[in-house]
Formats: C-alpha cells, structure tokens, sequence
C-alpha cells in the first residue's frame, strides 16, 4: 500500500463576501480535490489543542499523528532540526525572525520578503556585535533565521510561561502589547531593541531603500524552546515517509520523524513555487517510501497578505499539478491512500492563524464513498466523520 499526504498549509477560511459568501476552497476551481471527495471521505479534524497556540508547529505535528500535548516544545527547535543543529539539555532556539516595523505597527513580517543573501548578511553582523559566548545567530531562508542560546550547565532562562508572539499574527497592527513576556523576556527584549541601531544603516538596507524596498528595521524573536522527543515514524506507525516543502518548520519534522527530506528546485515556501516540479518529485518519491508528503505553503502565505485572488490561484495550482499527477500515479500503481489536508485555518479577514477543524478528504483502498461531491470546509461540517483529536487522523488514514 501505497501512501500520500498533501497539506495546502492554511487553505480552511471563512465565507468571504468579496466571493459572493463562499470560501477560498469553494471559489477555486478543484476538480482533482472534488474527484478525491467524491470517491472517498470527507471529514474535519481540529489539529490545535485550545491551550496550545495555532500555529504550523503545532498543526503539522498534529496533522503528521503526534500529539502535539506531549510532544510539542516550540516552533524554533524544530526548525534547528531541519539545520542539523543539535540542541543539548539546557539549550533553547529561538525564532529570529527579519521584520518591517514602522512607529508601533507590524509593517512587514518579512521584511519585504527579504533575499536570503541579504539576510545572511544581517545575521553575520549580529554574530559580530551580540553574538559569541553563549549566543548564535544562525541564517536560515529570507526571513526566517534562528538564535541558539547555549545554556552549559545553567538552565536557560525561559520557560513554558514565557510569552512572544509570532510576527506573522501582528500584521498592520500594534507590536506595543506583543513584545516579549514573562521569564527571560528581558533579555529578549534587549536582543530586539539592540538590532534597531545595528540595522539603521546597515548597507543592505541602505541599497534597499536605494531599491525602493521595505528595510528590515529589526529581528523579532518567538517559538523559543528546547529539544523534543519525537519518536520516528517508522517506531510508531512502521511506515517509511518523505517529506516535500520548502518550509524549514516541515524540513525539522521530517529529521525527527526519520523521513527522507526531497529538496525540490523551484520550490520557494512562497506563491512562486514551482507547483509542477512538486508534484514530480512526489510521484519520483513513491517507489522508495510508504508514505509521501507534500507540503505547500502559498495558500497561508496569500491568508497573511489578505489576498483571496492569490489564495485561489495557490489552491488550482496546487490541484492541477499536485493532486491530479500524484493522485493518477498512486491509482496506477495498485492498493492506495490518498489524504489532503491543510494544517490550520488561516482567515483571509484575520490575516493570522486560527482555532478551529479543518477539512480533509481521502481517497482509494479500503475507502468507501460516502457521498460528498466536493471539498470544502461546507460539505465537511456536514460530514459525522470527525477527530477532534486531531492527530488520531494519521491512524485513520494509515487504517491502524
């Protein structure tokens, strides 16, 4: 049997009215994700605890049969996974993210999408005049970077009560009451307020503001924590998986679960992606794995800029050259199961990650079809099929 999960990261939303009250799922045209309701299940799972923040971490750890209650620690320590970093006892990493902060409000959490290149070289000059000792900033993709605090023989000053926000989730608004909170905040907090006057004129934001482009004004730190202890996927399901994604949060995943990581050229975490060429190195994945994970991230990047036409296009695309290939491939082969799921909600009016089901559907061997023609969050509140438990799907999916 043969195994496929595809995550359209963020795609469940709500009606919106610029869509004459539908939502982006069911403004898109989907035929391969209909076909795929239509021949299987539909159903919804919630994949965030109440008391846990909704955020990809936790949903696709969820969403992959871990139980996010026990197993989650922080959203930065598994993107240190995905870097090779290892993280002894008393070490924590920290989300170090590059952003556009302009008077008291959230201008940009990605610094205008800023190039890796340039980023590199804004954490190079951190290292310089706040790094050493204890402390390493560590570039990762565009705006997405960590620090590594070294704890030694000390334990590190934050705990499960210290409070950061994600930046993504204070887009246009007031950063005034998001500031870091709790044990260890001050030293957070200095760490931000010390890159402000680092990054005044520092020559890529000056050639960026050359360029007409947004400055990353300072780094914004959150999703702190230490190592977790994920037990591989094999161990726990005995199933061998690959991961797809340009995400290094998913990458991290995919290290601690023990899958195999396919890195895909052309794929950029962003709506650029190269869709197709995805689609390809899935179905080129099969005959080594059991189970092949595809993930993308351009329908949660279009929620975070508020744009239903962008989260639309991201989702047909994501249709056309991802489910229908791998969808046809996996048929072909014999004996089967395919699931499609996004992780979280992602409202387009929020611009934010949220609680709240989602919609799944799966399709092929041993599914029997239970009449629903489409996928969407509409025919999946419908549906007597729910986790709300999310991480219970995998096993459901896996027919364990």
């Amino acid at each position: 049997m043969k195994y496929a999960l595809i995550i359209p990261d963020g795609c469940a939303d709500e009606p919106q009215e610029s869509l004459g009250g539908q939502t982006p799922l069911q403004a898109a045209h989907l035929p391969e994700m209909d076909a795929v309701a239509a021949r299987g299940v539909v159903g919804r799972a919630n994949h965030v605890p109440a008391d846990l923040p909704p955020g990809s971490d936790v949903a696709n750890l969820s969403l992959l049969g871990y139980d996010p209650k026990r197993y989650f620690t922080g959203r930065a320590p598994l993107e240190a996974a995905a870097q090779g970093i290892h993280l002894a006892t008393n070490d924590c990493a920290i989300r170090c993210n590059l952003v556009t902060i302009e008077g008291q409000s959230m201008r940009d959490f990605t610094a205008d999408h800023i190039s890796t290149d340039e980023a590199k070289a804004l954490l190079a000059t951190l290292q310089t005049e706040l790094g050493g000792g204890n402390l390493e900033f560590v570039p990762g993709v565009s705006y997405r970077n960590l620090l590594i605090y070294r704890g030694g023989d000390r334990q590190p000053p934050f705990t499960i009560d210290t409070r950061a926000t994600p930046p993504h989730d204070l887009t246009d608004k007031s950063v005034l009451d998001d500031y870091p909170r709790g044990p260890g905040s001050d030293y957070l907090n200095q760490l931000m307020s010390d890159s402000v006057a680092i990054f005044a004129d520092h020559p890529v934001n000056v050639e960026r503001r050359r360029q007409g482009r947004l400055p990353a004004t300072n780094i914004w730190l959150w999703g702190q924590g230490g190592a977790p202890a994920v037990p591989p996927f094999a161990d726990v399901y005995g199933k061998r998986g690959a991961m797809i994604t340009a995400v290094d949060l998913l990458r991290g995943l995919a290290v601690l679960l023990g899958w195999r990581r396919i890195e895909v050229a052309g794929a950029t975490g962003y709506l650029d992606t190269d869709y197709a060429a995805k689609g390809r190195a899935a179905i080129e994945a099969l005959p080594d794995v059991d189970l092949v994970c595809v993930h993308v991230e351009a329908p949660d990047e279009a929620s975070h800029e508020g744009n239903a036409p962008a989260k639309i296009k991201a989702l047909e695309e994501i249709d056309r050259h991802i489910v229908g290939p791998l969808h046809k491939a996996l048929a072909a082969g014999g004996e089967y199961r395919l699931l499609v799921s996004p992780d979280h909600p992602t409202p387009l009016r929020t611009k934010t990650h949220s609680h709240g089901a989602v919609p799944f559907a799966i399709a092929g061997s041993g599914i029997a079809a239970d009449g629903f023609h489409t996928y969407d969050e509409v025919a999946a509140a419908q549906s007597s099929l729910a986790f709300d438990d999310g991480w219970k799907l995998m096993k459901y999916f896996l027919g364990s």
